[in-house]
């Protein structure tokens, strides 16, 4: 389980923010839009570690943090063993100056209003990829060990969106 939720993080960061969509992304796009999702909710966990102003939002930080890390690694492991060389696009241009945007904006705030902010953005966030997943990445994937890692991870998205939107509830009391 340990892994799928893995596998799936590093698919869910896939895209947080809308694909361009003129042309459907390669392979090698796929993979740069995975790892640069990956990084986006990365640093935005670690940031929530150090500035959530309660456990539940650190803790999912630290658990964000993690579990993209380890989706990274997985997913650079199968561009290496497809020997696939991700390839910048302006999908993953778009992702890394929303996450640069976002943590330029959350560094900015402090306790529930940090708190509110982090968490807001996480449900959206995971609700995108799950958007992207099924509209884009699996229909779009060519390699099959490719889109079967994306739909074998899904589940794991679902249950970062799950978490998120319990936190947002509760931040909401």
């Amino acid at each position: 389980m340990r892994n799928s939720v893995l596998a799936a993080l590093a698919l869910a960061g896939a895209v947080a923010l809308p694909l361009h969509a003129q042309q459907a992304p390669t392979d090698p796009q796929i993979a740069h839009i995975v790892v640069t999702a990956n990084q986006v909710d990365i640093d935005a966990g670690k940031l929530a570690q150090k500035q959530g102003s309660t456990k539940a939002v650190r803790d999912f930080g630290k658990q964000m943090a993690t579990d993209h890390a380890g989706v990274n690694k997985q997913a650079t492991q199968l561009v290496t063993k497809l020997k696939v060389k991700p390839e910048s696009n302006p999908t993953s241009d778009s992702l890394k100056k929303g996450g640069d945007e976002n943590i330029s904006k959350l560094k900015k705030l402090k306790g529930k209003e940090f708190d509110k902010a982090y968490v807001d953005n996480e449900v959206t966030y995971h609700q995108s990829v799950l958007d992207a997943v099924d509209k884009t990445l699996v229909p779009n994937a060519k390699n099959a060990e490719l889109k079967a890692l994306i739909e074998k991870v899904r589940p794991a998205f679902v249950a970062h969106l799950d978490h998120a939107k319990h936190l947002q509830g509760e931040l909401a009391k």
